[in-house]
């Protein structure tokens, strides 16, 4: 019997963070290719232009080449299926709405076998697409058919449900530009910005900063028109209702046409604009029910005009947009749905999910369209006359961007609205014939103040610019010069690396931080233990960054947790390297060699920040060697000053720390400081000077005052060594 070629997943890790392959997040897989080693891509008849045929967006990736067809040509050229699958599940995930780019296959020890990564923005989705990126690769290969259409239906609702959402992701991307790390706290939209105490956190367009009083006053909409009133901000007349026949009655007070809404909605869900008769009144306050959460329902006076809604962010209009009705022209042949259909669900602005500036229109199950068309006598299957115009939906269509035309005192109102509602974030929804005029002059009005504002219409703006409004709430969150990060020092090694963080932490605890320690010995608060279990690993890593009481963060980690794991930070200012984790078997990873090993070890010196430091042991060829990989300053220590290393850093006018005659001193160039005698150590303490060395490395980094170093250095106790 002829055995099959196939594509065998051997092992399939998420890597949540900085890892042997990339900063950021990778899903690393292990593939046996089996039969296919013998068969790279020119080999294989049909291949290409099957795979091209079903995914045609392959054209674009560069590959190594670093152009636009960088990857077909490796495919023309030969290239094996490992490699040719990295590809594939890259493109799947972009065509389902999550856009990544990195991806990397190298060979194994074992032949036919190889490691992939790629990287993915959500674990479930990713896994996803690697699965259907299999299946495409084999049906391309066999020439069998393959329903593209049909497997991303599913992946698309999962990228839906799973990942950000758009306004929380251009949040969250507006932070990364600001070199501010994010940690997504749920499946939801609940993310936080920076580490520790200089954290801050975001829900879609909310943020820690708001205040839920004010989003309860901005759900009532009768209390918010009374306190806007009474600040002089116009809104239009009207009153609250709890009956249909009372909404009759007030329109009849206040004067038709009339607007009637859910006392308790937002986003524009159940209003029913221009009322004139009984009838229409009566059917809006029974839509307006369903929409809201009572049958507390609001009657005001209709305003002429164009909706608008404007982001106000802090204390000043960040973006504006213009809404429009939408009509549908009659041919004398097709319904109102066919007619929706061809004239406005064709626009490619609209759409299902939640990337689409505009929403599909829905004229069987939309209560505000059925209302409007039952108004003109019509429904979803009435077929209008030729060249007959039917207004389909009046409002909800905010997608023009206006933010340049605004004027000034409309500005004011809205930035006002919001003050006195008291939300630092709100959505300020207003109807004025003409937004670059003060609306007293137009008769102009503010109707609604909502929290948790949607930010699509002006990222996604159907006509004019994008507005940067991720930036301005960042920088709403953000000071100049703030980027959330609180000193993060990572120690990396087999040797000692459980005592040097805990030292070190008891450093930084003295100059004053409240500082949190991870390592082999335990979870410790300002030295407190509050977990005995053994916490190199990332989740304890993350209870640490999540502490809004933690100023300063010390973890241990090691060979087999990057490998496993990546690191539980993605940057820090204070790297340590003791040595090259040489005594831990890493056979399992395919690890066998000094250059592997140095590719693992050397992640801890890849994320030390640009006005970082990493601290190196000298004694170590391999460690002195990675000096050269780091972004920020490097200060190497050993217990023999006269190494050729250091007398050659400290040549170049840098920073090491040694022992001479029985005292630690601390070397900037030429000059020398002295910083106790070994003597003054307790016995423990003292037996393991290497360790005592780098945490004093590590703090003299941080800035700890000398005094305080050696205050600590005295009073440590450290526990007997494990051989």
């Amino acid at each position: 019997m002829t055995k099959k070629k196939d594509i065998k997943f051997l092992r399939v890790t998420h890597l949540r963070g900085p890892n042997i392959w990339t900063y950021r997040p990778v899903i690393e897989v292990w593939l046996d290719i089996g039969l296919f080693e013998d068969s790279p891509s020119n080999t294989l008849p049909g291949l290409y232009d099957n795979l091209l045929a079903i995914l045609p967006g392959l054209a674009e990736h560069r590959c190594g080449v670093g152009a636009p067809g960088g990857f077909l040509e490796r495919l023309r050229e030969g290239t094996w299926v490992g490699h040719i699958l990295e590809h594939v599940v890259l493109e799947l995930q972009n065509l389902a709405g999550m856009r990544t780019g990195f991806g990397q296959t190298r060979s194994t020890t074992t032949r036919g076998v190889y490691k992939m990564a790629f990287r993915t923005r959500q674990e479930q989705v990713g896994l996803a697409a690697l699965d259907g990126a299999r299946a495409l690769l084999l049906a391309a290969i066999e020439g069998t058919r393959f329903d593209l259409a049909e497997f991303l239906a599913p992946l698309r609702e999962l990228v839906d449900s799973r990942c950000l959402g758009p306004s929380t992701g251009h949040i969250v991307e507006a932070a990364t530009e600001r070199r501010i790390p994010t940690l997504r706290l749920t499946d939801g939209n609940l993310v936080q910005l920076g580490h520790g105490i200089a954290q801050r956190r975001i829900w879609t367009a909310e943020t820690d900063r708001t205040s839920a009083i004010a989003e309860s006053i901005a759900s009532d909409k009768d209390l918010t028109k009374t306190l806007l009133k009474s600040c002089g901000v116009p809104v239009p007349e009207g009153s609250l209702v709890r009956s249909a026949a009372e909404a009759w009655d007030e329109a009849q007070d206040i004067g038709v046409p009339v607007v009637v809404k859910p006392y308790d909605g937002n986003h524009g869900r159940g209003v029913s604009l221009n009322l004139m008769t009984r009838s229409d009144v009566e059917a809006a306050y029974h839509l307006a029910c369903q929409q809201g959460d009572s049958s507390s329902v609001l009657v005001e006076r209709f305003i002429p005009g164009d909706e608008h809604r404007l982001l106000v962010v802090g204390n000043r209009v960040v973006a504006a947009a213009k809404g429009e009705s939408l009509w549908v022209t009659g041919d004398g042949r097709s319904s109102i749905q066919q007619l929706v259909d061809s004239q406005i669900n064709i626009d490619p602005r609209r759409g299902e999910y939640e990337d689409a500036p505009l929403s599909t229109v829905r004229p069987r199950e939309s209560g505000e369209v059925i209302l409007e068309l039952r108004r003109q006598g019509m429904d979803a299957d009435s077929v209008p006359l030729a060249d007959q115009k039917v207004l389909i939906q009046p409002n909800g269509n905010v997608a023009i961007d206006v933010t340049d035309l605004v004027h000034p005192e409309v500005a004011h109102a809205v930035t006002l609205a919001a003050r006195v509602v008291g939300l630092d974030i709100a959505g300020i929804d207003l109807v004025a014939q003409d937004i670059s005029r003060p609306l007293a002059e137009q008769r102009g009005a503010i109707i609604e103040v909502n929290a948790s504002p949607g930010l699509l219409a002006h990222l996604k703006p159907a006509e004019g610019l994008p507005r940067p409004v991720g930036e301005a709430i960042i920088a709403h969150l953000f000071g100049p010069g703030e980027c959330g990060r609180i000193p993060l020092i990572g120690v990396t090694g087999g040797n000692d690396g459980n005592l040097i963080a805990r030292l070190t932490g008891n450093l930084l605890q003295l100059a004053g931080k409240h500082t949190g320690v991870v390592c082999a010995d335990g979870l410790y608060l300002d030295q407190r233990r509050v977990s005995a279990a053994d916490s190199v690993n990332w989740e304890a890593g993350q209870r640490l960054l999540i502490n809004r009481n933690v100023q300063a963060a010390v973890f241990e980690s090691n060979a087999r947790m990057i490998l496993a794991e990546g690191l539980a930070y993605d940057k820090c200012a204070v790297g340590i390297v003791t040595d090259m984790d040489a005594h831990a078997n890493l056979a399992e990873f395919d690890v066998n060699d000094a250059a592997a090993r140095r590719k693992v070890i050397r992640t801890q010196v890849d994320v030390v920040l640009p006005d970082g430091v990493a601290v190196l042991n000298a004694l170590d060829p391999a460690v002195v060697e990675l000096a050269e990989l780091c972004d920020g300053k490097v200060i190497f220590y050993a217990p023999d000053g006269e190494l050729d290393v250091i007398a050659r850093h400290r040549a170049a006018g840098e920073r090491a720390l040694f022992v001479r005659g029985g005292e630690i001193v601390l070397a900037h160039g030429p000059e020398e400081s002295t910083l106790l005698n070994l003597s003054a150590l307790k016995p423990g303490t003292a037996a393991r000077i290497g360790a005592v060395l780098a945490a004093v490395g590590a703090a003299w980094a941080q800035q700890v005052p000398f005094e305080l170093i050696c205050a600590g250095l005295r009073t440590f106790d450290a526990p007997a060594q494990n051989n």
